[in-house]
């Protein structure tokens, strides 16, 4: 077994304090991922992780990417019938997270998702180039398959298919809008006191403001 226990870092790029702080968590999210898209050293400033409880009971996580965000929530887009699709449609409650290991930080977000409305999945679907409209078309995501050529013959088939034509989003892919009930800020800081600050949603929709314990 290898031993890890001398991997150390001292984190010392940043601080995060309540005198600097919108009170509304979508303000410092957008504030956080302009500060680390200008500063750089995150190739996809936009890859977060999605956690979900799957029909096995057991949770899951996997990278995916943000499309949108504004004081709604979240957007992803995903094929339904995923293992994170049929997860989500038999338990809404997820997790997103965000590491900018450039700048130190880290942000959890706890809330609900929902599927984007059909106008939204199409004009999403209508923006993505053709290759990545047939690789949502042709793959059943999930679901065991016999072969890698298994795949790319069932694409070829399908640009043969479309050569030439408009390619419509199918039903079973889109768009899910996650609505944050609780957001943490993660600030690392030297001797490992870093700084929390949580955003939980309130009756009112306001949100509560707490500095948690490191």
């Amino acid at each position: 077994m290898k031993d890890l226990s001398n991997y150390r870092k001292s984190y010392d790029k940043s601080e995060l304090l309540e005198t600097s702080i919108p009170e509304d968590p979508i303000n410092l999210f957008n504030r956080w991922f302009h500060e680390v898209e200008d500063f750089g050293g995150v190739d996809e400033v936009n890859a977060m992780t999605v956690a979900t409880i799957g029909l096995d009971g057991f949770p899951k996580s996997r990278v995916v990417l943000l499309k949108k965000f504004n004081e709604e929530g979240f957007v992803f887009y995903t094929n339904y019938n995923s293992q994170k699709g049929r997860a989500i449609a038999a338990n809404p409650n997820v997790c997103l997270s965000f590491f900018w290991h450039s700048m130190e930080r880290q942000v959890i977000i706890k809330g609900r998702a929902q599927k984007t409305s059909e106008i939204v999945s199409d004009g999403y679907f209508d923006s993505r180039p053709d290759g990545s409209k047939l690789g949502a078309i042709v793959s059943n995501q999930s679901e065991v398959i016999p072969s890698r050529s298994f795949l790319e013959n069932n694409l070829k088939e399908l640009e043969r298919k479309f050569e030439g034509k408009e390619i419509p989003r199918p039903d079973f892919w889109g768009g899910f809008l996650v609505v944050p009930h609780e957001v943490e800020f993660w600030q690392g800081r030297p001797n490992r006191l870093h700084d929390r600050i949580q955003y939980v949603l309130q009756e009112d929709y306001s949100w509560s403001i707490n500095r948690l314990s490191p």
